[in-house]
């Protein structure tokens, strides 16, 4: 089966909490801070390759998480950072983060790599904290979460040409005498289930070909195959557009012509004004008076480039190969889009550092991903770990926010599983 786009879960990994420790040695106080640093957390990169060609691997496993960063330890030692989780995909795969909708990267070249959730920074060790005043500090930062991100990944096949047409054009015929593809070739509509590729190697030029499964009305709005594999025909410099003269199923040609392109517009307008290539193919099948009147009709709309062909017969490949050669030579690649945003440093600032909800007791909870943080990098035994805390939730905004909630003295706050009563 064709796998060609999947919506998936990744985590990045959570950096190290950093580490309370002491050593022992004569004349340090108290021992002397030695805890050391957490480590950070793995990326997640996904790395492009032309070793796959579809999206299979994303059919079943939908979540993919990196390992987290160790805890510090003592004597000043850092933890181990985590492994980065690295992700294979064809290349010609777009990443979308689906809850901005902003494209994160278009993997177009092959070994190309992009992080698409940064590991967690690994939180401080106690040795850090140490000053002329507190001097045996009991308490360490927490380490920073890693990102996590629902992302779209759709694969545009890599492509300089697009076979487009109705079901049953020949499409796939033509392929095979144009390269050395061997696609599945029958007598029926929706023969070709999913693109193939091929590639034409004339003299010193060579180009690859795509065979897009039959369109039809309305594609572009999800019928038969089309909706499906439009997609592929974006990255093409060229497309040959490939037209049943005989009208062997009781079709106009002519009518044919005009409903793909209108499919390819409403699709998407750039796809319309790409340079076209126009096939009269099973021109054997259909008397001189039908062929000419094709192409006239097609040539007054200003398709210049019109060749009759037949794919059975092999009548007209040659110089239609001569003709698409010449203008992939001249056209430049089609970039789908003209810039990516990157960002180029991560810090943890989350959406809200906080939220305050006042629930039916009358008990204010301070949630989110801040006070998770904070939490975890208090000790509640040690007066100056918990002086710590108290100053972080006044420079936070805590406070002034607790206030204009309305509370009162006396009045109960929880931060995660911690209690404690709001005094003015």
């Amino acid at each position: 089966m064709f796998i060609d786009h999947a919506k998936i879960y990744v985590k990045a990994g959570d950096g190290g909490n950093g580490c309370v420790s002491f050593h022992t040695e004569k004349y340090v106080t108290n021992g002397g801070p030695d805890g050391g640093d957490g480590g950070k957390g793995g990326d997640v990169v996904f790395v492009a390759t032309s070793k796959i060609s579809t999206l299979q691997s994303f059919r079943f496993k939908h979540k993919f998480v990196a390992k987290n960063g160790e805890k510090g330890m003592n004597r000043k030692m850092y933890g181990k950072g985590g492994e980065d989780l690295k992700i294979a995909v064809p290349v010609g795969t777009i990443i979308k983060d689906i809850d901005t909708d902003r494209i994160i990267a278009d993997l177009s070249e092959d070994g190309q790599e992009v992080i698409v959730a940064k590991g967690g920074k690994g939180g401080l060790g106690n040795m850090h904290y140490a000053n002329a005043v507190r001097q045996a500090p009991r308490f360490a930062r927490a380490g920073i979460p890693g990102e996590e991100k629902n992302l779209s990944i759709e694969l545009k096949l890599i492509a300089d040409v697009g076979l487009v047409g109705y079901p049953n054009a020949g499409k796939s015929t033509l392929l095979s005498v144009m390269t050395k593809a061997k696609p599945k070739i029958a007598d029926y509509p929706f023969t070709t289930l999913e693109p193939v590729l091929g590639v034409v190697q004339d003299f010193d030029t060579s180009f690859v070909i795509a065979d897009i499964p039959g369109l039809i009305d309305n594609a572009h709005e999800g019928a038969g195959l089309g909706h499906d594999f439009l997609r592929h025909i974006e990255r093409t410099r060229l497309l040959i557009h490939v037209v049943d003269v005989s009208s062997a199923d009781g079709r106009d040609p002519i009518d044919d012509f005009k409903s793909i392109n209108e499919e390819l517009r409403l699709f998407n307008e750039q796809l319309a004004s790409r340079p076209q290539v126009v096939v009269a193919n099973k021109s054997d099948m259909a008397s001189e008076e039908e062929v000419e009147m094709f192409v006239d009709a097609v040539k007054e709309m200003g398709y210049e480039d019109v060749f009759v062909t037949s794919g059975a017969a092999m009548i007209g490949i040659k110089p239609l190969i001569d003709k698409v050669s010449e203008l992939v030579s001249k056209l430049p690649a089609t970039p789908i889009f003209d810039s990516i945003e990157e960002e180029k440093v991560y810090k943890f600032e989350p959406k809200e550092q906080f939220t305050i909800e006042v629930d039916e007791d009358g008990v204010y909870n301070i949630c989110g991903q801040w006070a998770k943080v904070t939490m975890e990098s208090t000790n509640f035994d040690d007066p100056e770990s918990l002086s710590y805390f108290q100053r972080s939730l006044i420079n936070a905004g805590v406070i002034d926010a607790l206030r204009e909630k309305g509370i009162q003295e006396g009045d109960t706050v929880r931060i995660d599983d911690f209690e404690f009563d709001f005094v003015e």
